[in-house]
């Protein structure tokens, strides 16, 4: 090889060398601006925000600040302002882990075209922050605000702005009722239910709840009442269907005229310490129109049994209900439906004959086959003892037939049929110290519980055999 062409070679290779020295060097310095952080890039006080906006997929939603928060597209919308202080908290105080300054390409972050936008308004001024690509490495994700720089968030602000509308929306409160002094039932039933402590009237310190019927006051089952304000505790009241409702939407709803009212008197507290008031909080329970009607004409058929329809399961109820005098219309569960609408009194009264404390039994007289025994009571060393003709026994197995003896459906019918067995319990109460219990043969499955001289249930006759079984062992032993 000439000299010549020598030096066009070396000159060559210096020309290459100078350019990868040149990138080399340009690479090191864009790699310098790469750099750790712990800087807060934004502060903002939520009470300053006058608008908050975002686009996130094919999602948009903007709401404004006038003395309460509103959304743009609908001001009737109840906006739910602790949500939108939640989204606003993304931006208190928001750290970043990681920065690169002045960041050439922002297609590899994801930041040319972000997966959201957010807009947040304080007085003059507009904060527009662009959520990127999420690294997977660092599990954090990248974030714009506007500076030049690009950042690794601690926090990942997509998870509170990608939602829905139903997110944003002021949902009504079940407000806490722990101690109900009214239950009130108007349409379907109607009656009242009343709070009543140290009643007068029953022989069981537990029954508290007492409806008044022909001038009676009536015991209801406390288990069963509470079981009841747990459901309505429970309610779901997300699943909303309108949220401004219209008069004409109330009557698609079938809520012009509730099918059921349950209104709540009970005792609340504003804060921790202070007297309780009483409050009120009245629920509107209906079914949808048409498939009501349906279900009515079903039930008729049914009854007459003129081509009985199947019938329909919980799923297939379509029902609604409104809290008060709210615009919001929420969808209900058709098991929700149906537990709200067994109200009626035999839902809430005992369904045992008899549901006194075995222990508050002092004597007991058995009438059974034409024959009369007694069973007494002594309490020796703070205990007590069963006696039957002055001998001890077991009760065991009497008390738990006399528990077990519980209604398989109420009926007001007379006796017709032999009496099995009949028992008189003196009780130490001083409201109702003696009940009478007489069992009647009605049916090959059924007996008739007469208490106190009024029929109250027909009785599986298998738990009324049960009760002559344990009496027989322990009289004829």
């Amino acid at each position: 090889m000439n000299r010549s062409k020598r030096l066009y070679v070396l000159f060559g290779v210096l020309l290459v060398f100078c350019a990868v020295t040149l990138g080399v060097s340009r690479y090191e310095e864009h790699t310098e601006k790469i750099k750790n952080s712990n800087e807060i890039i934004m502060e903002i006080n939520s009470d300053d925000v006058t608008s908050l906006s975002w686009e996130c997929g094919s999602e948009a939603f903007a709401f404004h600040k006038d003395e309460i928060w509103l959304y743009d597209e609908d001001e009737n919308f109840p906006v739910n302002e602790d949500k939108i202080g939640q989204l606003l908290d993304n931006f208190k105080s928001f750290g970043v882990s990681f920065m690169i300054e002045d960041a050439e390409d922002l297609s590899q972050y994801g930041l040319n075209e972000p997966i959201c936008k957010i807009y947040i308004g304080e007085g003059e001024e507009t904060y527009e922050i662009a959520l990127g690509n999420y690294s997977e490495m660092d599990e954090e994700r990248y974030v714009s605000i506007g500076d030049g720089n690009v950042y690794l968030v601690k926090d990942d602000p997509l998870n509170s702005f990608d939602i829905e509308l139903s997110e944003m929306i002021r949902h009504d409160k079940i407000p806490e009722f722990d101690f109900v002094t009214e239950i009130e039932f108007a349409g379907s039933e109607n009656y009242k239910a009343v709070y009543k402590e140290d009643n007068q009237v029953t022989y069981s310190k537990e029954d508290v709840y007492f409806v008044k019927e022909d001038g009676k006051e009536l015991p209801l089952d406390t288990e069963n009442v509470d079981r009841y304000l747990e459901v309505i505790r429970e309610l779901n009241l997300t699943n909303y269907v309108s949220y401004y409702v219209t008069d004409e939407e109330l009557r698609t709803y079938g809520l012009d005229e509730p099918e059921l009212d349950v209104t709540l008197k009970y005792l609340a507290a504003e804060d921790e310490g202070e007297e309780e008031t009483e409050e009120t909080v009245a629920f509107h329970i209906s079914r949808e129109p048409e498939e009501k009607k349906r279900a009515e004409e079903a039930a008729k058929s049914s009854a007459s049994d003129e081509s009985p329809e199947d019938t329909e399961t919980v799923e297939e109820i379509t029902a609604y209900v409104r809290v008060g005098e709210s615009k919001i219309i929420y969808k209900l569960s058709g098991l929700d439906y149906e537990e709200l609408m067994d109200a009626s009194y035999n839902a809430f009264r005992h369904k045992k004959v008899i549901w006194v404390d075995f222990d508050d039994i002092s004597h007991v007289e058995i009438s059974l086959e034409g024959a009369e025994y007694e069973l007494t009571v002594k309490e020796e060393d703070k205990e007590n003892v069963w006696y039957y003709q002055k001998e001890e026994i077991e009760t065991d197995d009497f008390r738990n037939a006399l528990n077990s003896l519980s209604a398989s459906e109420f009926t007001e019918e007379e006796p017709a049929g032999k009496e099995e067995i009949s028992l008189t319990l003196q009780i130490n109460s001083d409201n109702q110290p003696e009940v009478q219990i007489e069992l009647y043969r009605y049916d090959g499955d059924n007996c008739l519980a007469v208490v106190d001289g009024t029929s109250v249930a027909l009785v599986d006759r298998s738990y009324v055999v049960g009760l002559i079984e344990a009496v027989n062992s322990i009289v004829l032993n």
